[in-house]
């Protein structure tokens, strides 16, 4: 400033241009001095702001995420306790319908086992087979159903192999979806919808769709879940065939029938047994789907407890940094106004 004053006060025209050149140069030092305490004090909002443009939750973002982590769990909580209520009654219906069946185990043998699908050939089914795989209407049951259809598509494909035909009628909602997708072609009816917890009378009505589209088969396979404890259930399938013959072939020739209608009555007892079998198996798959969809619920309390000590670390770590951010502010506000 004593400069451009002695250069003012010489009265010489020639310096005229360097007056305007320092003041033009004080302007500017000034103007880049207050910018740049403005971007030091709002430099730590401006990271922050970018940082949550970039995809980093901010917090109250990650503050939702809890309280909707939180309202899942209470769900999978209340789920799980309603179907320790509800097994405990299929288990109940499961044993008393375990020796009204026993007497279709003289008349079809008993169930085979599908833990290891790869060793099961299927080779004793006949020509034509129709298969009844039993299923739930529901879902968030873990792998009830999934292991019903893997092993449905994996008879369908083996029964094709050895050049013998097979069809499918679907029990449940679920089943139909998955099925319609692996195996299309081979479904030729659907039962959906099916009253919970079932009854002999549903049965019935369900067996006589199946004996409705099962007139031209050889054999009827159900396949299903058979539940064995709280946590382990395992599919099974078994085979009834129709009281058909003559000769050698001819069912039931240590019994005498009266009056002389044996056909009549052997339709009637093959329909009779369907029905009987078709409501173990539908006992059995409820109580295996109560349990499987317990531990479902568990398990999904147990992830969700988790989930949530994970967002809640985070949402305390954001916090820390917002309170940091806010400090830095501060103390380049005070460290400005020093200045």
């Amino acid at each position: 400033l004593d400069l451009v004053e002695n250069l003012l006060f010489s009265g010489q025209p020639s310096c005229l241009p360097f007056i305007i050149i320092i003041l033009a140069t004080m302007a500017l030092f000034t103007t880049l001095q207050r910018t740049t305490q403005v971007a030091s004090r709002s430099l730590p909002r401006l990271i922050a702001k970018a940082g949550a443009a970039r995809g980093m939750a901010t917090e109250k973002q990650i503050f939702n995420q809890i309280q909707s982590s939180k309202n899942i769990q209470k769900i999978t909580g209340s789920m799980k306790m309603v179907s320790a209520a509800k097994l405990k009654g299929d288990e109940t219906r499961l044993a008393l319908a375990k020796p009204f069946n026993e007497w279709t185990n003289a008349l079809c043998g008993e169930a085979v086992s599908l833990e290891e699908p790869e060793t099961v050939t299927y080779e004793e089914l006949p020509q034509k087979t129709l298969i009844v795989p039993i299923t739930s209407d529901k879902g968030l049951c873990g792998g009830v159903n999934s292991f019903i259809s893997r092993n449905v598509r994996d008879a369908v494909g083996k029964i094709t192999a050895q050049g013998k035909e097979c069809d499918i009628v679907v029990v449940g909602d679920k089943g139909r979806a998955q099925m319609t997708r692996a195996v299309p072609t081979n479904i030729v009816r659907t039962v959906t919808e099916v009253v919970a917890p079932g009854n002999f009378t549903l049965c019935a009505a369900i067996a006589s769709e199946v004996a409705a589209a099962g007139t031209d088969y050889d054999a009827v396979m159900i396949v299903y879940n058979s539940y064995v404890n709280a946590a382990v259930y395992k599919q099974y399938y078994k085979v009834i065939k129709p009281f058909a013959g003559e000769g050698e072939d001819e069912p039931l020739v240590e019994y005498e029938f009266e009056p002389d209608g044996k056909s009549e009555i052997l339709d009637d007892l093959y329909e009779y047994m369907l029905t009987s079998q078709l409501y173990y198996c539908f006992m059995d798959g409820a109580a295996a789907e109560q349990s499987s969809r317990m531990t479902a619920m568990e398990n999904a309390t147990k992830n969700a407890g988790e989930m949530i000590d994970s967002l809640t670390l985070q949402y305390n770590r954001a916090r820390q940094a917002r309170i940091t951010t806010e400090l830095i502010e501060i103390i380049s506000g005070a460290s400005a106004l020093e200045d």
